[in-house]
């Protein structure tokens, strides 16, 4: 028996209290003589289609009425892979849940291209809609990240530029993410090219396995707190995507040793990997990786790993390429492995090195570590306790290509290892970064001459308590050409000492960052704007309690360039506010007083007028400003993101 499915449209006109057609009777129509039915608009576009036997020009009204949706999965699937990509496939995917997943379950080889039926085998062009270059992102976080959503994005984005980008994080706690949201993706989206999953417990290999499979394209993958993902990714992932680029994985237990060494030999194009937190991963992984991609990796991050001196004695003979290189928390490695790297030779084109919680740095090791990289330009240090001045001195005197020095909690460097950095590496030196390194103290010292750094731009020091006036002083001298200035939390600045520095400057400033510094006063601040206002673009006074109303006037008249002023817990009043709203502001677009506890609602109409440039408004813990006041801003400044 032959049948015919009629489908409505959605065009066609309803209208109420009638029948739809003058003469019911008409043999071209196929419609049952059953009982007189009146019909009125649909809130719906229906779905339901009755069949019709072309054999009989009547039939008795069905018993059971039929739908599309009784027909079985594979019925379904047969009709749904033959629609052209675009708008109809989304169109198809909003109908019901069950079109959508079976539409996200169609690979790219299984779709027909139009009026072919015979054929499985041909396939959609590029000319037909479906492109593959991978333009679109897309983001999942928490309750959003869902298998229907994962679906809803391998339909959608197939006939619109492609998925290139993809990030999970998180997972709805009902119906999260699991391999069938994958599998949607794996077999909807072969454009993707970056996959990033952040803390999803509830897939596992199987669904990457399907990503390995359908996305071949792939170049970038992070994994981030995957309990169940193992080896079996990584070397479906090496086996089926050779241009993976990047890798990193992180608390991702089940991951170890043979899914690294899969990676190293079969994905030719890797250039950077970073491994935190595998409890899995050992020196045999570490080493199997490094032999195998020696002559492209150029980024090797390990951090909080279970390795030893032998995984660092192979970075340091294999690491032809490597220009980016950050140990961290790696408890098991001793002054030995430091050693071993540094004497390797194979770290000649080491441009960054970060080395963080090892207890193995000591001054023999970093003095190694400086004479076997010596084309090194940015070194940074943290919580590295056994570093002493001896060892960064050393350090400085074998590197002399450094341009950028970060210590953090380094406790026993001194102001003897501070000047030493500068006596060997004055000529190229650039940006030298201090952070709660509680060593550093005003000393009475008789410092060898040092010549004045010409490369030397930024000065950062942060949370010393024991830098004072007179090191700060001494360090104006060696820099007369500092744009950036940053000196936070050191109460014992005062100024005596920022004076000095500022009369040793022979460039203009572009950022002075003084917060925290209780005994700066209006004196400094008159004389940076003074001296610097045209070129200055980043003012930040927190915390400087004894700034006042008078620093904001000088600031009004001399700082046309500047664009961020944070005045938050000063002495500035309303008076200050009003003054600053009579200058010239052309360029400032973020202002904050927060904890200005006299400014108050006089300070609204000023407030609006700079709103003109504003993007930002800190007005926080502004008591004496009202909620009425607050919202008259609010008003005013549409534009403007007001805090309050």
């Amino acid at each position: 028996m032959q049948l015919i499915f009629f489908f409505f449209s959605g065009n066609d006109d309803f209208y109420p209290g009638g029948r739809i057609y003058p003469n019911p009777k008409e043999p071209c129509l196929f419609l049952s003589l059953g009982r007189s039915v009146d019909y009125f608009p649909l809130q719906k576009r229906s779905r339901v289609s009755v069949p019709f036997d072309i054999n009989r020009e009547w039939f008795d009204e069905p018993k059971q009425k039929t739908s599309i949706e009784s027909l079985p999965d594979e019925c379904l699937f047969e009709i749904l892979r033959r629609l052209p990509v675009g708008q109809d496939r989304s169109v198809c995917a909003s109908v019901s849940k069950r079109w959508l997943m079976l539409l996200s379950s169609i690979c790219e080889n299984e779709i027909c291209s139009n009026g072919s039926t015979q054929d499985d085998n041909v396939v959609v062009d590029d000319a037909e809609g479906l492109s593959n270059e991978g333009y679109l992102s897309r983001s999942l976080e928490g309750k959003k990240a869902t298998d229907v959503r994962l679906a809803a994005i391998a339909v959608g984005t197939a006939s619109r530029g492609g998925l290139g980008k993809l990030t999970i994080r998180g997972s709805n706690s009902d119906r999260g993410v699991t391999n069938v949201g994958l599998k949607a993706i794996a077999h909807g989206c072969p454009s993707l090219k970056v996959f990033s999953v952040f803390d999803v417990a509830t897939i596992d290999d199987e669904g990457l396995i399907e990503i390995a499979s359908g996305c071949h394209k792939l170049e970038k993958l992070d994994l981030c707190k995957c309990p169940n993902i193992s080896d079996k990714t990584l070397i479906a992932i090496s086996k089926k995507c050779p241009n993976l680029a990047e890798l990193s994985i992180e608390s991702c237990p089940n991951i170890g040793n043979e899914g690294l060494q899969a990676i190293g030999k079969l994905c030719p194009n890797l250039r950077s990997v970073s491994i935190k937190g595998c409890s899995g991963v050992g020196d045999q992984g570490v080493c199997g990786l490094m032999s195998s991609a020696s002559y492209v990796l150029s980024k090797v991050k390990l951090e909080s790993l279970m390795v030893s001196d032998l995984s660092l004695a192979t970075i340091g003979h294999y690491g032809f390429q490597v220009t980016d290189l950050v140990l961290s928390g790696l408890p098991n490695v001793s002054e030995k492995g430091f050693w071993v790297m540094g004497n390797g030779r194979g770290l000649q084109k080491l441009n960054s090195i970060t080395i963080e919680c090892c207890q193995g740095l000591t001054d023999t090791a970093i003095e190694a570590v400086g004479k076997g990289c010596p084309n090194v330009k940015n070194f940074q240090l943290r919580k590295c306790a056994y570093l002493s001045d001896k060892g960064l001195v050393s350090f400085t005197r074998a590197a002399l290509s450094i341009e950028s020095l970060k210590l953090q909690e380094c406790h026993r460097i001194t102001q003897i290892g501070l000047f030493g950095v500068f006596f060997h590496c004055a000529a190229k030196l650039k940006v030298l970064t201090l952070i709660s390194c509680y060593g550093i103290k005003d000393l009475d010292l008789d410092l060898p001459a040092i010549s004045p750094s010409e490369s030397f731009w930024s000065l950062t020091i942060r949370d010393c308590p024991g830098f004072g006036d007179a090191n700060l002083a001494l360090l104006g001298k060696l820099c007369p050409r500092l744009k950036h200035v940053e000196l936070s939390g050191l109460q014992r600045v005062t100024d005596v000492g920022f004076l000095p520095l500022l009369e040793c400057s022979e460039t203009g400033l572009t950022t002075v960052n003084l917060s925290g510094c209780l005994n700066v006063t209006d004196r400094v601040v008159l004389s940076v704007v003074n001296s610097y206002g045209w070129t200055l673009q980043v003012l930040c006074l927190d915390g400087c309690t004894r700034v006042t109303d008078a620093s904001m006037m000088a600031i009004a008249g001399n700082c046309p360039m500047l664009s961020d002023l944070d005045v938050s817990k000063s002495a500035i009043t309303d008076t200050g506010i009003a003054a600053l709203a009579r200058g010239n502001q052309i360029s400032l677009e973020i202002l904050s007083f927060s904890g200005c506890v006299s400014v108050s609602d006089k300070s609204i109409p000023a407030f609006k007028k700079l709103g003109q440039s504003l993007a930002g408004l800190n007005i926080k813990r502004c008591s004496a400003i009202s909620n009425r006041g607050v919202s008259k801003l609010q008003e005013h400044l549409w534009t403007c993101d007001i805090l309050y």
